[in-house]
């Protein structure tokens, strides 16, 4: 595929944002392909739901609200799975603005949809 054709990417973060890089690595990876006018869809499973969780006071190096709220503001569509979710005792107001609950049928609908999915 050539550089200059856009793609668009379903990732899928399963992990949660602290003590491991894949969710880092994840993040990058849309922050990346968005100024390269690829198209991202974020999706949180399983504790990949915290990376969207607002209010977390990590160590200043590794702040994921910050790094979501560029995501969105790039035009990523960002989703957390709503059972993991409830799951973990979180609820809409528990995730940064602009981040929406989605349910597997979501996800189904992304990855039959995209050119990639990648799963961090």
């Amino acid at each position: 595929m050539r550089r200059d054709q856009t793609v668009t990417f379903t990732v899928v973060i399963t992990e949660a944002p602290y003590g491991r890089e894949k969710a880092y690595s994840a993040v990058r990876f849309a922050l990346t392909s968005l100024p390269d006018r690829h198209k991202v869809n974020l999706f949180l499973i399983q504790d990949g739901v915290y990376v969207a969780k607002k209010g977390q006071n990590p160590p200043a190096s590794s702040k994921f609200g910050s790094y979501i709220d560029e995501v969105i503001k790039e035009a990523a569509e960002v989703k957390v799975c709503t059972r993991c979710s409830e799951a973990r005792g979180l609820t809409d107001k528990d995730f940064l603005t602009g981040v929406k609950l989605a349910t597997m049928h979501d996800l189904v609908d992304w990855t039959a949809t995209v050119d990639k999915v990648m799963v961090f």
